[in-house]
């Protein structure tokens, strides 16, 4: 077992001011891994002051050459592609399959916004056109300054990869706080900086929970920005903290977001895409779909279709290439769905799959994947996010009842539509209120599109320029020609 009492400050590991220690577990194996410190608000001091001292030679940087680093970045992880992979299993209960994409989709960011920094350059000193005559008026796009990342863990490196490679794009220094739950992958990060020589300070990691690292990073005075993702309670609390001192936030909170069947799709087709948006990952997806809206005329085949496919999926450990889902992240999140579970039973929710229709490995934090239909749109499992492989379906008569219901949410992350006729997929996707929606795919998550929802799922986007712009503040210099 590893005892990870540092944090990587300035380019350097030093011992961790706090003394209360966190056991990191292997989901599987129901075994501690690790041990890493739970942070102390000296440590978050310390890497702000370094960040700080950090900042303005970083930011005189041009992007090209802010760039070079980022393409460093990537380079570190693909070359470490097979382990860090197996370690993300490890930590985090996914699948090898599951964790190679995720690899891929963060070495892919830090590729990305190399090209932004590059392209950064060429907004920079844009005359803006004017009508008044003998003024002239010039654009600049500073960094905010020093910013505070906190990173959930259902995607370990992937939403640090959305928020650290545009904010050094930017020319932002940053303090990375991942989640307590799964750290060991993050740390590479600290090693990669090192190997390609990242000025110190620019990059800081604190590993730690909200008590020690995460609460002080939101409320510290010396952070112009801080960035989050993980659930409403703590996004809010970040808010509130951010607010006593009117700092800039951008919040990446839940989601119930809804998958669209429409009367003309393919049932088949339909039931592979609907697998996608709502197992994938065991559930635990911020996006996931897991409200299932289909058209009464197709409801019966795509339930039949579903219930195969459901009982098909091999659960396991998620080291063996044969295993389709494995355990949820920990002991913590198993005991809240299994919540919502039990209020399906009081309810007296109709399954079509549940609990009861396969038995779970002897060991693990397993939930077995499940379907409800006929949910209730006062249920708490049709409204509120569940974070596991429960899935809720509702029979509709038509299209414009089915986009109805679909608005119907505190949430709008995303949201999927399947039609066999793509022309009006896309259409009814117009009228969705979600940030990302996708028709007749599965979850495509690129780097080139925004990411980021309506109404309570938060505030700002990440990825695109959208990402890029988030850490940037406008300038203008106006005066006379």
């Amino acid at each position: 077992m590893q005892r990870l009492g540092h944090q990587f400050i300035d380019n350097r590991w030093v011992p961790s001011r706090g003394e209360r220690r966190l056991s990191v577990m292997n989901p599987y194996r129901e075994e501690v891994i690790a041990e890493v410190t739970a942070g102390h608000p000296g440590d978050v001091d310390a890497a702000v002051a370094a960040a700080r001292r950090a900042l303005p030679a970083w930011r005189a940087l041009s992007g090209t050459e802010r760039a070079v680093y980022l393409k460093g970045f990537a380079d570190g992880l693909a070359r470490r592609r097979d382990e860090l992979v197996r370690l993300s299993s490890t930590n985090n209960g996914k699948v090898l399959a599951e964790a190679g994409i995720d690899l891929d989709d963060a070495i892919a960011c830090y590729r990305y916004y190399a090209g932004q920094a590059r392209v950064l350059d060429q907004r920079q000193d844009r005359l803006v056109e004017l009508e008044m005559e003998g003024v002239e008026a010039r654009c600049y796009h500073d960094p905010v300054g020093v910013v505070g990342l906190i990173t959930p863990w259902n995607f370990p490196l992937v939403t640090s990869a959305w928020k650290l490679a545009p904010a050094l794009a930017a020319g932002c220094t940053a303090v990375l706080k991942p989640s307590e739950v799964t750290p060991l992958p993050e740390r590479v990060l600290a090693e990669i900086a090192l190997e390609i020589g990242l000025p110190a300070g620019v990059f800081n990691l604190l590993l730690g929970d909200g008590e020690g690292i995460g609460a002080p990073l939101a409320a510290h005075q010396a952070i112009d920005k801080v960035s989050f993702t993980g659930s409403n309670r703590v996004g809010e609390a970040v808010m509130r903290a951010a607010a006593e001192r009117t700092a800039d936030v951008s919040l990446e909170l839940g989601g119930k977001s809804p998958i669209l069947v429409l009367d003309d799709a393919d049932p088949d087709q339909a039931a592979d895409w609907v697998m996608a948006g709502l197992y994938f990952n065991a559930g635990q997806i911020c996006s996931a779909t897991s409200r299932l809206i289909v058209h009464d005329a197709i409801a019966e085949p795509l339930y039949d279709a579903l219930a195969a496919r459901i009982d098909a999926l091999t659960l396991g450990d998620p080291l063996e290439e044969a295993t389709d889902m494995g355990p949820l992240t920990s002991a913590r999140q198993r005991e809240s769905v299994q919540t919502y579970l039990t209020i399906a039973e009081q309810e007296g929710l109709k399954a079509v799959r549940d609990v009861g229709h396969r038995e779970l490995p002897e060991r693990g934090y397993f939930v077995a994947p499940t379907l409800y239909r006929d949910v209730p749109v006062q249920s708490r499992l049709w409204r509120e996010e569940i974070f596991g492989p429960v899935l809720c379906a509702r029979g509709v008569a038509g299209e414009a009842e089915a986009i109805e219901l679909a608005n119907d949410s505190d949430f709008g992350l995303a949201a999927t539509v399947v039609s066999g006729d793509g022309e009006r997929a896309r259409r009814v996707g117009r009228q969705l209120q979600a940030g990302s929606i996708w028709f007749n795919s599965e979850q495509l998550v690129l780097p080139e599109t925004g990411w980021g929802g309506f109404k309570r799922s938060g505030i700002g986007r990440e990825l695109g320029p959208w990402g890029l712009s988030a850490y940037l503040a406008v300038k203008h210099l106006v005066g006379p020609v």
